[in-house]
């Protein structure tokens, strides 16, 4: 099972952790592609996916049912904060364990 299908079957970092970046990253600035309307400023130089900066978090661009089916709306235009997360890290596990997911070790080891 590649991390692409695993990622798909999960959904837990997009609906556990804050999704913030540059604020250049979104598409009201020259280079960016995050679409603006679906964020929220943070700090004067950070914004946030809508919906990661509250809690119960769940980012606006999420699709689907976490632990079962999921997908990135925005896919092609997420943050690199989304770009640089690794399935089957420390963080990965905890954002999945939060939604009583099995680590990703154990998934892949049965």
């Amino acid at each position: 099972m590649s991390s692409a299908d695993i990622c798909q079957a999960c959904g837990a970092c997009c609906a556990h952790y804050r999704v913030s970046f540059y604020w250049g990253e979104s598409d009201a600035h020259p280079g960016g592609s995050v679409p603006q309307r679906l964020t929220i400023p943070i700090t004067p130089y950070r914004s946030a996916m809508r919906g990661t900066e509250r809690t119960p978090v769940r980012c606006v661009a999420l699709d689907g049912e976490v632990g079962q089916h999921v997908g990135c709306t925005i896919y092609p235009q997420r943050s690199s904060t989304c770009r640089e997360f690794t399935a089957g890290t420390p963080e990965c596990d905890k954002a999945r364990g939060a939604y009583g997911l099995a680590p990703l070790a154990e998934l892949v080891a049965a």
